[in-house]
């Protein structure tokens, strides 16, 4: 291990929304932390679907399932990246991004269909609403909940922030 390595990764849970607008927006944020991060910072994706966003629940599912095939990030950037087309397609357009990114799309549509994930996104929604995130997309890194639904603005240098002095901390 070297001095600049801390002995486990910083975790931050990213409370995010497939089907969110401001999720879409927080994508950048997310990729810089991960670009200037790396490995020292562990990167949680936690679902919060809204009740407003009918396919929102059935987003967060089919992302566990690209998560269990090896490709979780890059669905949730697809995804993100075509809110539109989530709004419009569904689910059909769920299972078309899969195949689109090379997994096995069939078994995205089978975990839609009998469930097998919807305990893990129940399980981040309800720790959600107990720690008080109310939107999204919401942080929560060293014990502070930043809610970016609200505003984007200065989020990610308070992120940067807290990550620093949390690594400076193990340094």
């Amino acid at each position: 291990m070297t001095d600049s390595t801390p002995a486990r990764p910083v975790v931050l849970d990213v409370w995010c929304e497939l089907q969110c607008p401001d999720c879409r927006t927080a994508l950048d944020d997310v990729r810089a932390l991960r670009a200037r991060y790396g490995d020292r910072v562990e990167l949680r994706l936690r679902h919060f679907p809204l009740e407003k966003h009918k396919h929102s629940f059935a987003a967060a599912q089919a992302a566990e399932e690209a998560f269990a095939q090896g490709k979780g990030w890059p669905y949730v950037e697809a995804v993100l990246g075509r809110v539109e087309e989530l709004d419009r397609a569904g689910e059909p357009f769920l299972v078309a991004s899969a195949h689109e990114l090379g997994l096995d799309a069939e078994e995205v549509d089978t975990a839609l269909v009998d469930g097998r994930h919807i305990l893990i996104v129940d399980a981040d929604q309800a720790e959600g609403k107990a720690i008080g995130v109310t939107g999204t997309p919401t942080y929560v890194v060293g014990g502070e909940r930043l809610d970016g639904g609200k505003s984007q603005d200065g989020l990610r240098e308070r992120v940067e922030k807290i990550i620093d002095g949390l690594l400076d901390a193990e340094g």
